[in-house]
């Protein structure tokens, strides 16, 4: 059988909301993903943390922050050929249920499959699927923020978790194992951890680990608002936060927040070949490619984080499995 290469971009918080969604309707739907486009129209399909809610509502939960967008900025997503995204986060029900239930048909509609939020926990629970050149992809979101917002049966929310519990842990790997026969290629994308922590704690290393040892093949971490460092364990990719691909947010100037990277994941047979991480950089409510010193600190700061993990990535940001 003649063998498939797949190219799947990974992206971390995609925040179109707030002041990205005001630029988004004085300029068009291309402009946010600046010269990064080509590269987002190049892979098979692109998967993210879709970190707002689209909808025509205007009554906020209460709530520091609440990020809303124009049910026609999905456009925007479908230009940049997102066609996956993790809903379960902080801000899918910033405008309550309705609000959520708006973004969910959006999504619908459109075409891009979500997983992690729904009007139940059926539904909040249930994975996405996507066919790309015969492979089946299947991902489950979670998010151990907002646990008010948690799905009950007949109540909607999030697919919440913690971390912490192990009752919520084993309740999580259990739903990995499920999915495991059903596809050729599972993707857990799970919105952990406060704003800015520049490392995974002890505890998330070693859930993490869990579930790629119960069937999961990358994990696609984010919530962070910064990158942290990847391991690679049993040959299988564990990308602890993402950080922001776009937004609207102030930027620390230590941190950095604004730089990120497009994270390529090259696929042959439903197996991982390698990843190939492209430095991107946030100004003006556009995402461009990092280029100078923008792109030496984000290469340093992922080899520096990786490394406490055991990985090596070269200087060109590749990341090469056996």
């Amino acid at each position: 059988m003649e063998q498939q290469r797949i190219l799947i971009g990974l992206a971390g918080d995609v925040m179109i909301g707030r002041g990205v969604s005001n630029s988004i309707a004085h300029t068009n739907y291309r402009y946010l993903w600046g010269n990064v486009l080509p590269l987002l129209k190049s892979t098979d399909l692109n998967i993210g943390n879709l970190e707002t809610t689209l909808t025509h509502c205007t009554k906020k939960v209460l709530k520091v922050f609440n990020f809303r967008s124009e049910p026609l900025h999905v456009n925007a997503l479908l230009e940049a050929n997102f066609q996956l995204v993790n809903v379960a986060n902080n801000h899918i029900l910033d405008f309550g249920q309705d609000g959520m239930e708006d973004t969910l048909k959006t999504l619908n509609v459109a075409g891009i499959k979500h997983t992690g939020a729904g009007r139940n926990l059926a539904e909040a629970t249930a994975p996405a699927f996507s066919e790309v050149k015969g492979l089946k992809l299947g991902m489950l979101g979670f998010t151990d923020n907002e646990p008010t917002w948690k799905a009950g049966p007949d109540s909607g929310g999030i697919n919440y978790l913690n971390p912490e519990n192990e009752e919520d842990r084993n309740t999580a790997l259990a739903d990995i194992r499920r999915l495991r026969p059903e596809v050729d290629f599972l993707v857990v994308s799970i919105h952990w951890g406060p704003n800015m922590r520049e490392q995974p704690p002890a505890h998330f290393q070693a859930f993490a680990r869990e579930m790629v040892q119960n069937g999961a093949d990358l994990i696609h971490g984010h919530s962070a608002h910064i990158f942290q460092g990847i391991e690679l364990f049993e040959n299988r990719l564990i990308l602890y936060d993402t950080g922001d691909f776009i937004d609207d947010y102030v930027v620390d100037s230590r941190l950095r927040n604004n730089l990120s990277f497009l994270y390529l994941l090259e696929l042959e047979n439903a197996k991982i070949l390698s990843l190939k991480l492209v430095p991107t950089c946030i100004h003006n409510y556009k995402v461009n490619l990092a280029e100078g010193s923008d792109y030496e600190w984000c290469m340093k700061r992922v080899q520096q984080l990786s490394a406490v993990l055991g990985t090596r990535i070269s200087h060109e940001g590749i990341i090469t499995l056996s």
